[in-house]
């Protein structure tokens, strides 16, 4: 299947494919045409990627999951180079919310003392902007 296929097969952009490319975590052929084409397991891989792309990963976490994209990659029980990996991640994302919490608290506390209290913060549901 050429590119654009494959983004439509996994719900991803032939930009984020040709970068998984670049990263070394899929491969394709090049038809006559130059055109890119991949294997019909190249969505398993790919829908492998986003998933733990969606779950926090970064590109170089992931690279440690491929002996398994191929696979059932939720299924399978974790390595504990992967364990490790995915530790090492939910660390920095704790990190990361933290001080995020701390910089809102403080927003929130600066609105509250100079508006006594009488205009509390606007909060909006995740993802709105």
């Amino acid at each position: 299947m050429r590119i654009g296929e494959l983004a439509g097969a996994t719900g991803t952009t032939a930009r984020a494919l040709r970068h998984y490319e670049q990263a070394g975590l899929i491969s394709s052929e090049r038809a006559s045409n130059g055109y890119r084409v991949y294997d019909e397991q190249a969505v398993v891989r790919v829908r492998n990627i986003r998933r733990l792309l969606a779950a926090g990963l970064t590109l170089d976490d992931v690279r440690v999951f491929l002996p398994c994209l191929d696979g059932d990659v939720a299924a399978a029980p974790p390595s504990d180079k992967g364990l490790r990996v995915a530790l090492d991640r939910l660390a920095v994302l704790d990190e990361r919310i933290a001080v995020q919490t701390a910089v809102r608290d403080k927003l929130a506390s600066a609105i509250r003392e100079r508006t006594g209290g009488r205009i509390p913060p606007v909060t909006r549901p995740v993802g709105n902007h």
